[in-house]
This record gives C-alpha cells, sequence and structure tokens, in this order.
C-alpha cells in the first residue's frame, strides 16, 4: 500500500484559512484522498417485493441483475417485510483497469486514483456509471436503469453513507454552530467529491466577498440618510406648492407635489452621489472576484491532481470499464437539429417577455382598481405604489412556477440536440436554462429600469392599453425607487422562502419516511456497540445491523442530476441580483450575505444528514458557470451603467447644476446650486387645452381643499404650448449617453488592469506542477532502467549458460 504524499500547501490555501474561509485544521495538504477500508457494499438497489402474477416485472428484475453478473459485480440480497436490498460490490479487478487506463490516459495520468488506494467516493463513482449504463433487451427495445425505475421494476437506488466520515462531517462542518467557522473543503471533497467541493470553495468565497461590498453598500445608504432632512432636493418637495396632474382617469384628482415628501426621501437614500462610486466598485468587485476564485481553485486542484483533468476523458474510460468492446460515440452536428433549437429558444424568450408585458397591465388595471374601488384612502392614495408591489409579489409567483416550466423546456431542448458526452449534455443544458431564468428574472425588472415613466405619453397625449388603461408615471424624484422596491420585494421574497421551503421539505419527508418505515426497523440486540458499532469499514456485520444501516439510508431524501445544479442556479441568480442593478438597491450585497452564511449549511445539513448520498463526480472547474458568472459582470457594467445614465436623476441633477441651476452663472454665493430642480424637470399642462381636456374632466381638477386650478405639472421636459420636447431634454440625453460611454469605458479598463494584476494560477501552483511531473518523469525513468539492467543481466547470463553447453558440447565432441 502506497504511503500518503503530503505536499507543501499554497499559499491561496493558507489565505483562505486566515481569513476564516476554509479550515483545514492546518496541515498540509494531501494530494491523495485518506487510505480507508472500502465500504462492505458500493451501491444498493432497492425493489419491492413482486406477486408471483406480476411475473413481467420480476423477469425484467431477474434479467437487469443477471446483467450485472455478466460484468462480475457481486450481488447480495436482503429481504425486508416488504422490500428487498440487492447490496452490489464490485470486484478488485474493475478497479484495477480503471486505474491502468488513467494511467495510460492523456488528461487524466496524473489523478491521485492511479497512484494509489481507490477511494471509496471512486468506486461509488464507477459502479453508478456501470449501473446507469447495463442494459436489457425487452421486445426489441434497450431499457436502462431509469427506464426499469420508471416501470416499477426497481423503486429506487443509493449509495450508503460512511457513519464515521458522515459524523466527522457533522460536527466540523455540517450544523447550524458552524456557521462561522471555516469549512472543511479537502474532506469533503473526499466524502462528496471534488465537483461539490468547488461548489463549496466558490459559494464561501463568493460569501467572504460580500463582506465588503455590504460595508460599501451600507456606507452609501447611510450617505443618503445623514442628508435625509437636510437636502434641498427634499425640502423643495416637501414644501412644494405646486399642483401635479391626477394620475389615473376618471376617480383621480390633481395633488400637492409636498403630498409625496416619504416617497421622495426613500428615494434620495438610494439616489445620491454616492451610488456612482459603489456601482463602480461593484463592477471592479465581480473582476476580483472571479479573478481570485480562478487562483483558490487552480491552488486546490493542484494539491488535489486533477488540475489537467477531462471529464469526456474519464467518460470514455468509464465506457471501456462498463465495456471493453465499446465503440466510440462518433461526434455529429446536425444544422437542422441546431435550428430547431434555436427557434424554441426564441419563442421561449418571446413568451417569457410576453409573461412581462403581463405583469405590466397587471399593474396598469390594479392602479386604477385601486385607485377607483379602494375603500382606505391610503391605498387609493397610493394606488401605484401598492400595484407596484403587488406585481412584485406575482412576479416572484411567476417566477417559482417558470422556474418549474423553464427546467423541463431546457431538458426537451437539449434532448433534441442528441449531446453525445454527458458533459456536453450537462454545458447544454445549463446555458439554455439560465438564459431562461435570467429573462424571467430580469424582463420585468428591465421595464421599472429603462421603459417606466419614459413611454406613458403627456396629458393630451397619454399611451394607453386598448385605448383604456394609461401606462405608470415615475414620481416626480425619480424612478429608481419603483426599481428599488420591487427588487427589493423579489429578493426577500426568493431568499426567504426558498430557505424556508429547502430546508423544512427534506426535514419533513424524511420525518414522514420515518413514521412509515419504524416497524420495518429491527435493533440489533446482540452486538449493539461491541462489534457492530465499533466495526470497520468493510467488515462483516450482523443481518439486523445490516438492515437497520440500510433502512437508515433508504429512509432518506432522494437526490437527483439537479441537486447540485440546482444550489449553483439560485446562487448565480442571486449573484446576478447583487451585481446587475446594484446601483439601485445597495443594500442587495449584503441580504446576499446574510442569506449566504445561512445556505452554506443549509445546503451541507442537507447533504450530510437529510438527503442520500451525492455520487462523487470529479472536476477541476465549476464548468460552464465560469462563463456565466464573466457574461454577469459584463452585463453588471452595462446595467449600471445604463441605471445611472437613464434611471437615476444623476445626470439630469448636475447638467442642471453647471448649465441651468442658479449656479450656472457663477454667483454661487450663499444658494444651494441645486436649488430649484424638481421645478425645473416638471412641464405643465393647462386644462384649457382641447387635447388636455380629453384627459381630464373639470371634477378632477379640484384639489382637497375644494380649490379649482386651471393647470397641473408632470414630470417631463415638454414645451407647455405644443408639448414638444425642449432642448434641455435633448442637452441631457447627450449628457446622458456620454456619460454611459465613459462610465463603461472606464470600468472597462479598470477590469482589464484588475484582470492582467491578478494572474489565473499563483506560482507555487505552476512550480509544484512542474516539479511533480518532473519527479513522476524521473521515476518512469528509473523503473524504465531498472527494467531495461534485469532484461541485460538476463541476456547476459542466457549468454553465459549458451558459451558453457557450447564449451561442453565441444569437449565432448573432440572426445
Amino acid at each position: 500500500m502506497m504511503e500518503l504524499k503530503f505536499h507543501r500547501r499554497q499559499g491561496s490555501i493558507d489565505f483562505l484559512e486566515t481569513f476564516g474561509v476554509v479550515n483545514e485544521n492546518g496541515m498540509e495538504n494531501q494530494s491523495l484522498p485518506p487510505v480507508q477500508l472500502p465500504l462492505l457494499f458500493d451501491y444498493v438497489l432497492v425493489a419491492k417485493i413482486s406477486d408471483e402474477e406480476d411475473k413481467r416485472r420480476i423477469r425484467k428484475q431477474k434479467a437487469f441483475l443477471d446483467a450485472l453478473n455478466a460484468k462480475k459485480l457481486k450481488i447480495t440480497k436482503t429481504r425486508d417485510d416488504e422490500t428487498v436490498f440487492y447490496c452490489i460490490r464490485a470486484p478488485k479487478e474493475i478497479f484495477e483497469m480503471y486505474r491502468y487506463l488513467l494511467k495510460v490516459s492523456d488528461a487524466c495520468n496524473w489523478s491521485c486514483e492511479q497512484q494509489g488506494t481507490i477511494p471509496q467516493s471512486t468506486r461509488i463513482r464507477i459502479v453508478d456509471f456501470i449501473l446507469h449504463h447495463t442494459s436489457i433487451d425487452s421486445d426489441g427495445v434497450s431499457e436502462y436503469l431509469p427506464d426499469l425505475m420508471k416501470r416499477n421494476v426497481f423503486e429506487t437506488h443509493f449509495c450508503l453513507h460512511e457513519k464515521k466520515e458522515q459524523k466527522e462531517l457533522k460536527q466540523s462542518w455540517a450544523r447550524w454552530s458552524a456557521c462561522f467557522r471555516g469549512q472543511p473543503i479537502t474532506n469533503i471533497r473526499n466524502y462528496l467529491g471534488e465537483k461539490v467541493a468547488l461548489y463549496f470553495l466558490w459559494l464561501g468565497w463568493y460569501t467572504f466577498l460580500l463582506i465588503p461590498a455590504s460595508l460599501i453598500g451600507i456606507v452609501v445608504f447611510l450617505y443618503g440618510l445623514a442628508f435625509y432632512n437636510t437636502s434641498p432636493l427634499i425640502q423643495e418637495v416637501c414644501h412644494s406648492n405646486t399642483i401635479m396632474c391626477p394620475l389615473c382617469d376618471n376617480t383621480c384628482n390633481v395633488w400637492r407635489l409636498s403630498d409625496t415628501c416619504m416617497y421622495a426621501k426613500v428615494s434620495f437614500l438610494f439616489d445620491n452621489a454616492g451610488t456612482v462610486f459603489f456601482a463602480m466598485f461593484m463592477a471592479v468587485w465581480t473582476t476580483v472576484f472571479l479573478e481570485f476564485w480562478k487562483r483558490h481553485r487552480s491552488s486546490y486542484v493542484c494539491a488535489w491532481k486533477v488540475f489537467d483533468w477531462c471529464e469526456e476523458e474519464e467518460e470514455l474510460i468509464l465506457e471501456i470499464v462498463n465495456n471493453a468492446d465499446c465503440k466510440p460515440k462518433i461526434q455529429r452536428h446536425s444544422y437542422l437539429r441546431s435550428t430547431i433549437v434555436l427557434v424554441l429558444v426564441t419563442l421561449m424568450l418571446l413568451l417569457i417577455i410576453g409573461l412581462t408585458h403581463a405583469l405590466v397591465v397587471f399593474r396598469v388595471i390594479a392602479t386604477v382598481l385601486l385607485a377607483e374601488h379602494s375603500s382606505w384612502n391610503v391605498i387609493s392614495e397610493n394606488s401605484q405604489t401598492v400595484a407596484l408591489m403587488l406585481g412584485a409579489v406575482l412576479h416572484y409567483i411567476t417566477i417559482t412556477v417558470m422556474t418549474r416550466v423553464n427546467c423541463k423546456v431546457a431538458i426537451k431542448m437539449t434532448e433534441i440536440e442528441n449531446r453525445q458526452s454527458q458533459a456536453a449534455i450537462e454545458r447544454s443544458f445549463t446555458v439554455k436554462m439560465f438564459i431562461f431564468q435570467f429573462f424571467t428574472l430580469f424582463s420585468s425588472l428591465i421595464y421599472t429600469a429603462f421603459f417606466l415613466g419614459r413611454i406613458n405619453g403627456h396629458p393630451g397625449g397619454y399611451v394607453r392599453i386598448s385605448g383604456r388603461w394609461r401606462l405608470e408615471e415615475c414620481h416626480p424624484s425619480g424612478c429608481l425607487t419603483d426599481l428599488f422596491i420591487q427588487m427589493s420585494i423579489i429578493m426577500v421574497l426568493k431568499q426567504t422562502f426558498n430557505n424556508i421551503f429547502e430546508y423544512s421539505g427534506p426535514w419533513l419527508k424524511r420525518w414522514i419516511k420515518k413514521k412509515k418505515t419504524q416497524k420495518l426497523k429491527r435493533r440489533c440486540i446482540n452486538c449493539y456497540k461491541k462489534e457492530c458499532m465499533n466495526a470497520l469499514p468493510g467488515s462483516e456485520l450482523c443481518d439486523n445491523c445490516k438492515l437497520e444501516n440500510l433502512h437508515r439510508n433508504y429512509g432518506l431524501n432522494e437526490i437527483d442530476c439537479f441537486s447540485l445544479f440546482n444550489e449553483f442556479l439560485e446562487m448565480v441568480i442571486q449573484f446576478s441580483f447583487t451585481t446587475i442593478f446594484v446601483a439601485a438597491f445597495p443594500l442587495a450585497p449584503l441580504l446576499a450575505l446574510l442569506n449566504n452564511i445561512i445556505e452554506i449549511r443549509l445546503d451541507a445539513i442537507k447533504m450530510v444528514s437529510l438527503e442520500r448520498r451525492l455520487v462523487a463526480t470529479k472536476a477541476n472547474d465549476i464548468g460552464v458557470w465560469t462563463d456565466v458568472l464573466e457574461t454577469i459582470s459584463v452585463f453588471a457594467v452595462i446595467a449600471n451603467g445604463l441605471v445611472i445614465g437613464i434611471s437615476s436623476d444623476f445626470i439630469p441633477r448636475l447638467v442642471y447644476q453647471y448649465y441651468y441651476g442658479p449656479c450656472a452663472t457663477g454667483n454661487d454665493s450663499g444658494i444651494d446650486c441645486l436649488e430649484g430642480y424638481i421645478i425645473h424637470t416638471l412641464s405643465t399642462a393647462n386644462i384649457s387645452d382641447e387635447r388636455v381636456r380629453q384627459d381630464f374632466s373639470l371634477k378632477q381638477m379640484v384639489t382637497n381643499n375644494g380649490i379649482h386650478v386651471t393647470h397641473c405639472s408632470y414630470r417631463d421636459y415638454r414645451s407647455n404650448e405644443d408639448f414638444s420636447l425642449t432642448n434641455q431634454f435633448w442637452v441631457i440625453l447627450a449628457a446622458r449617453l456620454v456619460f454611459i460611454i465613459l462610465f463603461e469605458h472606464v470600468v472597462v479598463i479598470f477590469k482589464c488592469v484588475a484582470s492582467w494584476f491578478v494572474p489565473n494560477s499563483p506560482l507555487d501552483v505552476r512550480n509544484e506542477r512542474l516539479l511533480d511531473k518532473l519527479s513522476r518523469l524521473k521515476e518512469e525513468l528509473r523503473a524504465q532502467r531498472s527494467h531495461k539492467d534485469t532484461f541485460t543481466k538476463l541476456n547476459e547470463h542466457d549468454n553465459k549458460t549458451r558459451k558453457f553447453r557450447q564449451r561442453n558440447k565441444n569437449k565432448l565432441n573432440s572426445l
């Protein structure tokens, strides 16, 4: 048995442990998983005891088990009252073949499996592959394990938890009291595989970097709070006597601008000078996060000896292990299939955008109905804000429903593409699912950020739905508050309910299963706490203890291929919320941080205690999710630049301050440069205009005090005579475009500098890989020389023997 090799730990890993992201107990990194005796069984198939009449199902069951036996898998049958457990163990020869194929492969020949004993996680992965690629012939059709499970030939399948390792992970990681402790990433890798370990490493690093983002977001919020009551903009709104035009038809009357004093104060909390700095910071933050993540990833995968690992090559190796006579899967590209998928993706996106339009229509109609029919004055007077909140709740419900629909559609489209390898299937499905989810979540937010209040028209020319309902308007203080309200509601609801259902669902399912199977469980009396409880892995247990262990794993919640994918998708969508529209919601990183502290332990408890053991998957990266995150970081620059340039009042304030305001003439002594800004952004509509009278009736032009007015104001830069756009509108539009271009170019330069300054792989990693390869090549050379020397000695011995025989023969001939 080979000794475990310990390598000097990478500086990147020391950095993570110093800041509490990981907790490797200060030990040098193991290049190999700990060598332990394998479990008694590698895998378990479960079937319900069938009636004798159901001969077809029994025949299929027997045929599948015979097919497994033909591949030299040892199957042990364990019966209970209603259940049959087929316990499967693979022979040593299968793993020896796997190890040899790794050694002669191109990309996987430096992996740990061919350097020592095959760990249990790898044994499980190999047996799982064999089970899912074994088929039986049924009426000329090949049926695999998933097909047999659909026909109730088998109920389920699972691999066993290892009690000792499971207990260690529970104590050090998978419990709520460990929320503020680092994660034992190497132990997670040894038990659940590299793919799960990289997910938790990524999530831990993401959570850690949310701390500075949250702190700066809080500072921006406090900056707005500090000038909450002294801002001239707020004072102008709160003390204004300006009469504003009705917000709806028929029942809405004119109102005073000062009635929305509180709304103006809330707007200033999230729309101030600090927002621009924070948006630039978050754009650079995404690059720093991703570049340092690549460094940490490379340090760990180098320590785990999977830096050059190729998933597709390992799949080919497993194919040979499963069937030595297998034929290669020929890669083919069908332009017809690609065109069909492209058309279907487009139709799906149009459907999602249509749902966004439906949400807009709902808000418009809800605004009118609440204003006209609500018996509560607080709702009727704030009907637009209440409708926005109701729309956000409906949007969350839509997201929840469409997530399931998007998943099914993405699966069908991936099947149409007919990808050959599992890695290609996973990449294709991930991209489609993310695109669908992105449009589902952000279509409504994009409308609120960039279209709300800009396409609604003006008095005498309002844009209406079906010629009846007016589109929504922005508040005179700006549209950013509407975006903030919608984002905060969706983010809070999504994170809260997701965490509640994510934990309570599996916990409740396990509790119900325990109740159902309680009568089937039998305690071991003779060897309780003696032989069985202290038994080493792989040692024989009594029948009752075997049955109890099988029921304990069988009673856990089922897992599927989407278990880890769903966790990744949830966090990547949260990453999108945290970065793309962060200019409108500086507290988003704080909410994400609080959620992730809970999310890490929640996922850990699920995977270790509440769910069956995941089949460990080998990987050296988080896959296509890296490309998705890179794309999101680019979208974040564009979206935040557009939010500040278009949605925010930052640019109009600057233009007013230096071009139209009291400081424009240079005489700014004792005068606030933004004084009069709110009035400057308003235009006036006169009721004497025939076009205005078509939109507003005379009874609507009466204030709460009973005063009849002949004109009202609305937010826009239009002429008071013909409603044409004024020169101020075009000056501000030009300033907005210039700012967007400058903002995006400056931020992109900062991102490029940050990306160049932080290399993907530390020098320690490169040096260690070089030394490791050099030592291995020398070992191969020494082995070859040793073999050559042995061969030479044998040849010399043969030559001496031949010469000796020849001399004896010559002597005999001479005699």
